[in-house]
């Protein structure tokens, strides 16, 4: 069967684990080899060696996505290792705090800002330049259905993941005739790490969730993973700008 992503390079911001480390390793089937980006660096390494054990070429490096240094060092890195760069999830980002608009702390609303927006366009301003360079390339970003409506007690969460929205959109049209396509993911409530480990210490809040996704459960990383990296193929080479929700109809109601 052939694969397809055979040959490409592709970077994941936030690869240590979730929707990012089950993405790399996605990439990884369909041909690319992978460079796993994290915060934290030991389990980015833990996902490249997933990635070696299972016959696949990956690198991991730290990066933190709201430092334009380390933003910048981490594409010379993929650039520096194999040549090139033809596929980024930036993916990368932080849960919300669950407050009002007025009670969120000043602090708490940049570091989200900083991490969840901002780190996506520091990414981009970074990747863009050496895709334009090739003539070709393809983004997806994270977003979330927080991107595309709105929740109580998440204004910073969902300011940024609008945000990204946006920031796809534009990049799509600015990018669109130079070989660059842009696009965004929009999970519902996916059963990542992050997600699991509220939902234990809260098991009404997952009944909550359930209760609110129309096909009556909860989603899991790989068929976020199976969408970005539907999307950086050509398969997908008509689709430019576009916010796809992964949510089982949430945002249909």
């Amino acid at each position: 069967m052939t694969k397809s992503l055979e040959g490409k390079i592709a970077l994941v911001t936030g690869a240590g684990s979730g929707i990012g480390q089950t993405t790399a390793l996605t990439f990884a089937r369909e041909g690319a080899k992978v460079v796993a980006a994290d915060i934290n660096l030991p389990d980015a390494e833990q996902t490249a060696h997933s990635i070696e054990s299972a016959g696949g070429a990956a690198i991991a490096v730290k990066v933190d996505v709201s430092k334009s240094a380390d933003v910048e060092a981490m594409v010379k890195a993929v650039v520096n290792e194999y040549g090139r760069l033809d596929c980024a999830f930036n993916n990368a980002g932080i849960g919300s705090r669950g407050q009002s608009t007025i009670d969120y702390s000043e602090e708490d609303f940049d570091r989200t800002i900083s991490i969840n927006l901002k780190g996506v366009w520091l990414c981009m301003k970074y990747e863009i330049p050496q895709m334009l360079k090739q003539g070709s390339g393809a983004i997806v970003n994270t977003a979330s259905i927080m991107g595309v409506v709105g929740i109580d007690n998440s204004s910073a969460y969902v300011a940024a993941k609008h945000g990204v929205v946006g920031l796809t959109k534009t990049a799509a049209l600015e990018f669109a005739r130079k070989g660059i396509r842009v696009n965004a993911v929009c999970p519902g409530v996916i059963e990542t790490p992050m997600v699991l480990r509220y939902t234990d210490e809260h098991p009404e809040v997952k009944e909550k969730y359930i209760s609110r996704t129309p096909l009556g459960r909860l989603g899991n990383p790989q068929e976020v993973a199976e969408t970005v990296v539907w999307l950086c193929s050509e398969d997908a080479s008509f689709i430019h700008g576009h916010p796809m929700v992964v949510d089982g109809a949430w945002t249909a109601q």
